[in-house]
């Protein structure tokens, strides 16, 4: 190959002492073509390779190998052909007498000339798309190693993201999602971008085509936004949010985060939001003004089941038993599932309201649900699971009255107060009441109606212009009168 003191001298021998392409051939002993091209472009010439180099080991079993990639496409994603798993194939059925390498070396160029493996960049409007998808993580809540799952959205334009954590990643979680993602920005993008989530899709058509859950369907319809659905293990396509939810567990969970509860995980996560949001301000400000605006009223994030009553009082939803009141054994209601809590409705009236719970068989009871029986069954006091689980001033007030046989009765009606007063209430006067050694239900009654007393008025002065004023007695015997003209 020519070096450059070459070409510049054949150049200048050409343009400047005006030799012909013939005499510099013939006097330096370089090709005519070769001359041409040094006069052509000042460049150094560079060899290009017009057609792949032979491989006599492997293009014999270059059909074979492409045979068995094609099929992977129909594959699943863990259970594809790895350069090592070829190699072992070739040698096993193909008698192969190369190296393990030479096929590596192989097989990743065949790779790399699919067209498939290219990724094209993408862009969005301002308010035009946001990305969704789900993560997980790790944190202490209370005393407790807790997986938590994170709601990630982010805008594609503005890159500002907005992140919420919910115990589960059911429908109803995955609705509230969206409300208060869009409550947060303020607007809705016009199209988001999903995987498959079996939230959102009942099944995969042909093509871009979906069948949506009906609820997905009806939170669209409310909030007007369009959904996109990525290829089918194609999450490459949605990879602003993808990068988010490892981007969001570097910088809010590490090291891992020890909480009381998931509300306060909440917290820091929307700081955190807040945060980026104010990094990407000026995206932002642009971003903002083309959201659609929300709708006059939020859309009600949950799901509805019919569950009968046992004669417990209690309703079972997801291997968890919620109480009632009494009065509605035997009855259906109508359940309303929330990612956080519950409601349950006879007819349209809601007659109960619990926080959720997620632990299997566990029982979520409340005490006002229970108090018109236990009114007729006094004795059910001392055992009741309901009471067992009050706090722990009504287990002294219990062991103060075990000696009294009409004990459970006071205890009883102690229980009942709280028909009248608020639980807190009932709690601070009772502790009060064990402390005193009064422990029976008309102490605890005066004790809270003393501290909803209002202090005595305070002496106001009089104005000196009415200090002499007198006010003439009342004349009572109008009252005689009266009585005596009835009589």
């Amino acid at each position: 190959m020519l070096e450059m003191v070459d070409i510049e001298y054949i150049r200048k021998l050409y343009y400047v002492e005006g030799w012909s392409i013939r005499k510099i051939h013939r006097n330096l002993g370089y090709a005519r073509q070769t001359i041409r091209k040094v006069l052509a472009s000042s460049q150094q010439p560079r060899y290009e390779m017009k057609k792949q180099r032979p491989s006599p080991t492997m293009d014999p079993y270059r059909e074979v190998i492409l045979k068995w990639l094609e099929a992977d496409k129909k594959a699943p994603k863990k259970q594809r052909h790895t350069a090592r798993r070829i190699y072992h194939r070739l040698v096993e059925e193909h008698n192969f007498g190369g190296s393990e390498a030479t096929v590596r070396r192989y097989v990743r160029k065949l790779r790399d000339t699919n067209l498939n493996q290219v990724y094209i960049p993408l862009t969005a409007d301002w308010g035009e798309q946001a990305q969704v998808d789900w993560g997980r993580a790790k944190v202490k809540l209370g005393d407790r190693l807790t997986e938590i799952c994170l709601f990630c959205l982010r805008m594609r334009a503005s890159k500002v993201p907005f992140v919420w954590a919910f115990p589960t990643e059911k429908l109803e979680a995955f609705l509230a999602g969206h409300r208060l993602a869009f409550e947060w920005l303020e607007g809705v993008p016009k199209e988001l971008v999903y995987d498959n989530p079996k939230t959102a899709v009942v099944k995969i058509l042909k093509g871009p085509q979906r069948q949506e859950h009906q609820s997905f369907s009806t939170l669209k319809a409310h909030y007007l936004f369009e959904s996109i659905f990525c290829g089918p293990g194609r999450a490459n396509e949605k990879g602003a949010v993808e990068n988010l939810v490892g981007y969001v567990r570097r910088n809010t969970m590490v090291p891992m985060p020890e909480l009381s509860d998931i509300e306060a995980l909440n917290h820091i996560l929307l700081l955190w939001c807040k945060k980026e949001r104010k990094k990407h301000g000026a995206e932002w400000k642009q971003e903002k003004e083309k959201l659609l605006p929300l709708p006059p009223t939020p859309f009600r994030c949950s799901v509805t089941k019919m569950v009968r009553v046992n004669s417990s009082a209690l309703i079972n939803y997801e291997r968890v038993r919620y109480s009632v009141p009494c009065r509605y054994i035997k009855q259906t209601l109508r359940l309303e599932a929330f990612a956080n809590h519950i409601e349950i409705f006879a007819q349209n009236k809601l007659v109960a309201k619990h926080k959720r719970s997620y632990q299997r068989q566990d029982t979520v009871l409340k005490l006002s649900h229970y108090l018109d029986v236990l009114e007729i069954k006094p004795r059910a006091v001392m055992h009741a699971k309901v009471v067992r689980e009050l706090p722990e001033v009504y287990a002294a007030a219990k062991r103060y009255l075990r000696d009294d046989p009409e004990g459970y009765r006071e205890l009883c009606q102690i229980l009942l107060l709280n028909r009248d007063y608020t639980q807190k209430q009932v709690v601070e006067a009772l502790k009060k009441a064990v402390g005193m050694g009064k422990v029976d239900a008309s102490t605890v009654r005066q004790l809270i109606v003393n501290e909803q007393a209002v202090d005595s008025p305070q002496e106001v002065n009089v104005p000196e212009a009415l200090s002499s004023y007198q006010i003439k007695p009342a004349d009572t015997s109008r009252y005689d009168r009266l009585l005596g003209v009835r009589g």
